[in-house]
């Protein structure tokens, strides 16, 4: 695919169509709801899962069909985790058998998952690039700033 991405219908919205381009009227919806967290996932990407998947159903962001893609971004940032833990733990620079000086491995993976999140969190939209590029209006005088938006209340979107 050559040139940009293309903005997602729903963020086009929030950001007031700034390119005033034709908004796909037939873009599938899928049911807001929070998808499982996959099992697999270590504690830390759990623990991540948890924390973001309640912020992006509040925002209307997250359906079913973004399970991997959030799957794929905890997990990343769960081997970041214990990667930088590894690295509290170690040098940056590890002396060989051979006498030749090398960066630390953990270094190499802790960079790779940061590349890998900054990925996902600016599919999401919540890198503060991203983030920056949406707009939203403000919420009427007594009532809550996302009451408009949701139409109902973010408890409704997980089951018990």
């Amino acid at each position: 695919m050559r040139g940009r991405k293309p903005t997602p219908t729903h963020l086009k919205l929030l950001n007031g169509n700034p390119g005033k381009r034709p908004i796909n009227l037939r873009e599938p919806g899928p049911e807001l709801r929070a998808p499982t967290c996959p099992a697999h996932l270590c504690p830390a990407a759990k623990a991540e899962w948890k924390r973001l998947a309640a912020q992006l159903i509040v925002l209307r962001m997250l359906t079913d069909l973004d399970r991997g893609a959030l799957a794929a971004y905890c997990q990343a940032y769960g081997r970041w985790v214990e990667a930088e833990r590894k690295l509290h733990e170690t040098p940056m620079l590890l002396k060989l058998p051979s006498g030749i000086v090398q960066q630390n491995p953990w270094l190499t993976i802790a960079n790779k998952q940061l590349e890998l999140m900054h990925k996902y969190l600016t599919e999401f939209g919540l890198s503060p690039v991203s983030r920056s590029r949406v707009s939203v209006a403000p919420a009427a005088p007594g009532r809550s700033k996302f009451e408009g938006l949701l139409g109902r209340q973010p408890d409704e979107f997980f089951d018990d």
